[in-house]
């Protein structure tokens, strides 16, 4: 780094130079000429990005990157830059090279002001990626409706520009365990390299214990690589194979009954490379979560794995399995975090609006004794007989009345919804429609989140609040009529989407991309220079 000692500047004379004008330097000394075409240099080319301008100002246009005795911090950028491919970001937006060459080709100092500001630019846009995440989730997919926390721009200037320089650079990813173990199986998919990948893929069709062939052998291979199975000459369907294939599907949201059937090998002959998009898309995902507190209790409910998750402290203390929205338009459901608040039991099933015209009034309208379970209320809640209303005379857009289905046994809700306030309309709820639950894609709802054990999810959360939490649900179920439940302290909730995901032991395990979010995710990473590295399969 000597090559950038030529460029030092006296910095006692740069520390008052904003005081006395661009021109004068300590005690209104003017600054000799190329002193002051260092300032003008980086001042003119800062002057339209608020945050690096404010900064330099605050500092009189001391430099960070290019002095005498910025070479231990220049050092740590490059280092951290070259490592930037490790967490799945676009390399090329900070293009390290080309910023050691702009260092070496500078003449003047009006030139090593211009480099000044392109160092910070280079290290803000690092910062912001490997922190907050490469892109604005909102612009990729509406569905995906999380607040992304961005770190202020000034103080990651002032952070870097303080005595711990490579401290600041290790603290911007986030600090997550799943971050450390994604980036870990990034980095051993990368390592699966050549045109081979996992082995030639498994012919289609069916297979199951007692079969044998090329097909059987392929699969074998294909387990083998994946690391199910230990290296192996067996060349029949046999009991390990069998259990390696539940393994597999276990790993891979799949029903484990050992039969390598037409989704299992679907799953099965992925490809290294759409395992590591996958990854990478994870990786992304967590770095708009880094900002979210999840030490103590949360609920956790990963979409494309049709669960929910009571957690406390890291563990998961409760599990169910989920139905989550249909992967039609208007019924996907969303992605966000919120706190939940209370639980209704006996709920009342109040008709989203967007159901009512699409569905329910054209029914309705060709028969005003439809869907009798429902009630006609006005805007103020009340029930109007349905003989007074004239449905034909009425659109899409001029309906004025609600639908509400009281509770009951066969009530849409079932009977205990979990409530977290949100603009989308989303929450928790029990069902009668019990048979989805044992389907391996649950994918039915109009967005809401479905539960199989709704009871023993209420319970779970009122155990924190009461020493009897099943007689408190059950007073209030007992009533037959609805009733709040409010919780003590509100529970965070999270609904993602991961297709992605470490277990605590490490392991990974995958799901299938049910809405197609995290091929727009990563087309979008490409597009802002994201590569895959190493993987040719």
């Amino acid at each position: 780094m000597a090559v950038f000692s030529r460029f030092s500047l006296r910095s006692s004379m740069l520390a008052t130079a904003v005081g006395f004008g661009l021109a004068f330097g300590m005690a209104g000394a003017p600054l000799r000429a190329e002193e002051q075409a260092f300032v003008q240099a980086l001042a003119a080319d800062v002057s339209e990005d608020s945050a690096l301008a404010g900064f330099y100002q605050s500092r009189n246009y001391a430099p960070v990157w290019t002095g005498a005795a910025d070479a231990e911090r220049r050092s740590a950028l490059l280092g951290v830059l070259a490592r930037a491919g490790d967490h799945g970001l676009p390399v090329a937006r900070y293009d390290a090279g080309a910023l050691v060459a702009m260092l070496r080709a500078a003449v003047t100092e009006g030139d090593r002001g211009r480099i000044e500001a392109a160092w910070s630019r280079a290290y803000l846009a690092y910062a912001r990626d490997v922190h907050s995440g490469v892109l604005e989730p909102s612009k990729v997919d509406a569905g995906i409706v999380r607040t992304v926390v961005r770190p202020d721009e000034t103080a990651l200037m002032v952070a870097i520009a303080g005595e711990d320089p490579l401290g600041v650079l290790m603290s911007l990813p986030p600090k997550l365990p799943e971050y450390a173990r994604l980036m870990k199986e990034k980095l051993a998919l990368e390592a699966v390299s050549g045109d081979a990948g996992w082995g030639a893929p498994v012919a289609g069709g069916k297979l199951e214990p007692g079969n044998e062939g090329s097909a059987v052998i392929a699969l074998r291979d294909r387990l083998v690589a994946q690391g199910y199975l230990p290296v192996s000459a067996v060349a029949s369907y046999e009991a390990t194979i069998t259990a390696a294939v539940q393994r597999f599907q276990l790993d891979h949201g799949l029903l484990p009954d050992g039969v390598a059937g037409e989704g299992t090998i679907a799953e099965i002959n992925v490809s290294p490379e759409a395992r590591l998009q996958s990854v990478i898309v994870a990786m992304e995902r967590l770095r708009w979560m880094g900002d979210i507190d999840r030490t103590g209790r949360y609920i956790w409910v990963n979409q494309p794995d049709f669960t929910a998750k009571i957690i406390d402290h890291g563990k998961v203390t409760f599990q169910t399995r989920s139905v989550v929205g249909k992967n039609v338009a208007d019924m996907r459901s969303p992605e966000f975090s919120d706190l939940m608040e209370h639980m209704i039991v006996n709920p009342s099933w109040g008709v989203p609006r967007s159901i009512i015209v699409k569905e329910y009034l054209p029914l309705l309208q060709q028969n005003p004794n439809a869907v009798g379970h429902l009630q006609v209320v006005d805007r103020n809640g009340r029930v109007v007989p349905r003989g007074q209303v004239n449905f034909a005379s009425f659109s899409a857009k001029t309906f004025p009345f609600g639908l509400r289905q009281p509770p009951s046994d066969g009530n849409a809700l079932g009977k205990v919804k979990f409530m977290f306030p949100n603009p989308y309309n989303i929450y928790l709820h029990d069902t009668p429609a019990k048979d989805l639950f044992s389907k391996e894609i649950r994918a039915y709802s109009h967005g809401c989140i479905r539960l199989a054990d709704p009871f023993d999810f209420a319970y779970a959360l009122l155990s924190a609040q009461s020493d009897d939490p099943k007689g408190v649900f059950q007073a209030a179920l007992d009533s037959d009529v609805e009733t709040m439940v409010k919780l003590v302290k509100p529970v965070p909730v999270h609904l993602v989407y991961f297709t992605a995901w470490p277990t605590v032991k490490g392991e990974m395990t995958y799901r299938r991309d049910i809405y197609g979010r995290d091929a727009r995710i990563y087309q979008a990473l490409s597009e802002a220079g994201v590569v895959l590295r190493g993987v040719q399969g």
